[in-house]
């Protein structure tokens, strides 16, 4: 999914897109636009994501106004990606353009298309 999203916003020719599966908080400050995936555990998001947002809010990284989103895979429930967007949205008050993508167990190529659009959205909404 990650990919896909990442290819969705590097086709639009307008965005310098960077796909890391390792941030830290001081990471983030450089871009104008982040995009989170993350699957659900146990009706929650993966312990690396809540560490991330905790190390953020400690060390005062300021993330208002950047682009957020966020995609996610679930077995049962699916309520990281959600998650990621109440938090990006409610403490670190950036701006979430677009509800979170989610993909029941694998996703297939419908989905993977969905990512792309997720990216070429968010890359596209940058250039506005």
């Amino acid at each position: 999914m990650a990919n896909a999203v990442a290819e969705g916003a590097r086709n639009t020719g307008t965005s310098y897109v960077e796909l890391s599966f390792h941030v830290r908080a001081e990471d983030l400050t450089q871009f104008d636009a982040i995009i989170l995936g993350a699957p659900t555990y146990h009706h929650d998001m993966p312990i690396d994501m809540k560490k991330l947002f905790e190390e953020s809010a400690v060390k005062g990284i300021n993330l208002k106004g950047k682009l957020g989103a966020s995609f996610g895979s679930y077995g049962w429930s699916g309520e990281a990606p959600k998650l990621l967007l109440e938090i990006m949205k409610n403490k670190f008050e950036m701006n979430i353009p677009i509800p979170p993508l989610l993909a029941k167990y694998e996703p297939d190529g419908n989905m993977l298309d969905k990512c792309r659009i997720l990216g070429k959205t968010i890359s596209e909404t940058l250039i506005r």
